[in-house]
């Protein structure tokens, strides 16, 4: 069983999401403390050491970001709660980590909740944080670096690092300007989501290209690119015009 604190300074949201959770998940999750800031949730995450932080975005003395301020490690899985569909929905998507819109209901934790059993180590969310810290904070307003699921569990990457990107059935690959090829247990349609597309292209149904890596553009015997490191890449007929206008406005 996995011990829960949850934060946030709406009364009725935080015992809306302990209902829920004591109706339908009582045999896997234990309620350690209701808390309702950032002050009284760090103080609670000291003294129970909980598995599991469900913590408010929007808090009015400190928003729910200022948490990680006060730890150097991250022992313990934050699942983001947030009424705000696009308040920095792309930042945690960015870093793979978990999220419920408000009002919460069964099945989005449902589904939050068996992500966390098929989770095994608690401590690989260090980086993912630390990933999403970064990313919030930039002065740019750009993200810089994604979390890519691995097999093993995450690795960091700078969007800037990535070349490009193939699909392997639901899997993706993900190539960087090292010459290493990640393999990432998301499809390229999730991938593709992801990275932002002012940047990112995707030429063919197997191929997402990062612009800057392109050298040159063919049309003989079809429509390809040839990058940077010198891969070949066919550019798929239906997607050659639009793919020319973004090239050339660039």
């Amino acid at each position: 069983m996995k011990t829960c604190i949850i934060i946030d300074d709406e009364k009725n949201a935080r015992e809306a999401l302990a209902k829920i959770i004591e109706r339908y998940f009582n045999t896997k999750v234990k309620i350690l403390q209701l808390a309702d800031s950032v002050k009284e949730g760090v103080f609670a995450i000291n003294k129970y050491r909980p598995d599991v932080v469900f913590l408010d975005i929007e808090m009015p003395e400190e928003n729910g970001f200022k948490l990680f301020d006060y730890f150097d490690i991250y022992d313990f899985e934050v699942i983001f709660t947030t009424a705000y569909k696009q308040y920095a929905i792309d930042a945690i998507k960015f870093a793979a980590l978990d999220y419920l819109l408000k009002p919460i209901n069964y099945i989005d934790l449902r589904d939050v909740l068996v992500r966390l059993e098929k989770k095994q180590n608690r401590y690989s969310n260090t980086d993912q944080i630390e990933a999403f810290l970064s990313n919030i904070n930039s002065d740019s307003g750009n993200f810089t670096k994604i979390a890519l699921p691995t097999m093993d569990g995450f690795q960091l990457e700078k969007v800037n690092n990535i070349v490009y990107c193939q699909a392997e059935e639901n899997y993706c690959k993900i190539f960087t300007n090292r010459n290493e090829a990640i393999l990432v247990a998301r499809t390229l349609k999730n991938i593709e989501e992801l990275l932002p597309d002012e940047i990112f292209f995707r030429i063919h149904k197997s191929h997402l290209v990062n612009m800057n890596y392109i050298k040159s553009y063919c049309k003989t015997d079809g429509y390809r690119i040839i990058l940077e490191n010198g891969t070949e890449l066919d550019v798929a007929t239906r997607r050659n015009e639009e793919f020319l206008k973004t090239l050339t406005k660039r």
